[in-house]
């Protein structure tokens, strides 16, 4: 039977290492856009409630939530777009319908009424649905979830974002900002 060098075992146990501990790694860090998503204007998407005022006509003046379809019901102009806009692109093509017909010069202004939920799932002790505020982060994120778990990895969370509608996934650090929409999942630590 031959004998196996020790500098060739060493070799074989390392490479064998570095191929379980990175299935351990799935996730990567977050990409560019993702960090940038949490410094441009809000992006509207389901769930969202306005807040649309046109000036001088308190009939039209409502609340409005964006349904599933990424549409809101306004009166007198039917559906109106407003997934992936902001509240000025949205009142401006609400002021703009509402010419073709119907008010000679309208003044909308629409403000979120309600953000949509975040998500918080894994080590924390009431994962679940949960109200987000501007300027949230993944740690108070935690905290409104009952802080973490003792099994918990308290420096890094893996944050899933809707960004210009594709779905991405990265790791981020706890004082990372969330937006609303986000899901958080807190894992398990290692030792």
């Amino acid at each position: 039977m031959p004998v196996v060098q020790p500098k060739l075992l060493m070799a074989l146990s390392l490479a064998a290492m570095t191929v379980t501990l990175s299935g351990c790694n799935s996730y990567q860090p977050a990409p560019r856009a993702f960090n940038q998503a949490t410094i441009q204007p809000y992006s509207l998407d389901s769930g969202d409630r306005l807040r649309i005022t046109v000036f001088d006509q308190p009939s039209m003046t409502n609340t409005y939530t964006i349904d599933q379809a990424g549409y809101i019901a306004f009166p007198l102009i039917g559906q109106v777009p407003a997934r992936g806009r902001t509240l000025q692109q949205l009142s401006g093509q609400v002021a703009q319908k509402l010419k073709q017909g119907y008010l000679r010069d309208p003044d909308v202004t629409i403000d979120v009424d309600r953000y949509r939920s975040i998500f918080i799932m894994g080590e924390v002790g009431q994962p679940g649905q949960y109200a987000y505020v501007p300027g949230m982060t993944a740690q108070n994120a935690i905290a409104i979830a009952g802080g973490f778990t003792p099994r918990a990895n308290q420096s890094t969370v893996d944050v899933t974002r809707k960004i210009n509608g594709q779905v991405m996934t990265g790791r981020v650090n706890i004082s990372s900002a969330v937006i609303a929409g986000d899901t958080l999942y807190i894992r398990e630590r290692l030792f």
